[in-house]
């Protein structure tokens, strides 16, 4: 009873602030200041409820949902580009390819979801961490986390979270992370005014390394492949 009048709550809480939510660019590309809730997870506060409400319950048969990535700011991800275009041209790769390597899994500074404090990473944090936690094999039957998706795919859709990058073998852009949710309410209120900006104009006036390759022609296919080939339940 308790489950289904939080629930009843929660929905009633997210029709009242979608009707009066207005998204800024700075909203959109990371350059806004984000709420930091406890336990330093940085959210919009209707998605930290949720979260709040989904990781009680999951506690109470025996999973400890954990978020190890929140929010993420337009310099974070920046550093983040920085760093593995520096290492993949370090290793031999040219501009191009070592572009096409890091965006297998990581976005360009400006286009992450995590950006609109809607979207977390999340691992179980009963079990001891391995050295990289956010690994597909993690996940799978056989894995540590095996039961913490189980428990996902049952109940995270009840709590308003969904998968993003599904393994759906017809999807294109980012390879499947099964750890990746976005609280779909909101998210897909920003990724239709995300979509509305020059994000080509932003890229190119952010002195990002490696911009100078983004041509029209390359930024047209990435938006198209990793920012709208996502799980059609967020669109």
């Amino acid at each position: 009873m308790y489950k289904i009048i939080s629930l009843i709550v929660l929905f009633f809480y997210v029709v009242t602030f979608q009707q009066s939510e207005i998204f800024s660019k700075a909203d959109l590309i990371g350059k806004a200041s984000m709420v930091q809730h406890e336990n330093e997870y940085n959210l919009r506060t209707e998605v930290y409820d949720a979260f709040v409400l989904m990781q009680s319950e999951a506690l109470k048969d025996g999973i400890n949902i954990e978020i190890v990535s929140s929010y993420r700011s337009f310099e974070h991800q920046k550093r983040i580009w920085t760093r593995k275009y520096n290492r993949f041209i370090s290793s031999g790769l040219s501009p191009q390819k070592s572009i096409d390597k890091i965006i297998e899994y990581s976005t360009i500074p400006g286009t992450s979801r995590h950006h609109w404090g809607t979207d977390i990473d999340i691992i179980d944090g009963n079990i001891m961490k391995p050295k990289d936690v956010l690994l597909a094999r993690h996940f799978i039957k056989g894995g540590i986390y095996h039961d913490l998706k189980k428990w996902l795919d049952i109940n995270a859709e009840n709590y308003g979270f969904c998968l993003v990058y599904t393994d759906n073998v017809d999807r294109k852009g980012f390879k499947y992370e099964p750890w990746h949710f976005s609280y779909k309410v909101t998210s897909r209120d920003m990724l239709e005014e995300f979509l509305k900006i020059d994000i080509k104009e932003i890229l190119l006036n952010e002195e990002i390394i490696g911009s100078n390759y983004f041509t029209k022609e390359f930024l047209d296919t990435y938006v198209i492949n990793n920012v709208l080939d996502i799980n059609p339940d967020l669109k």
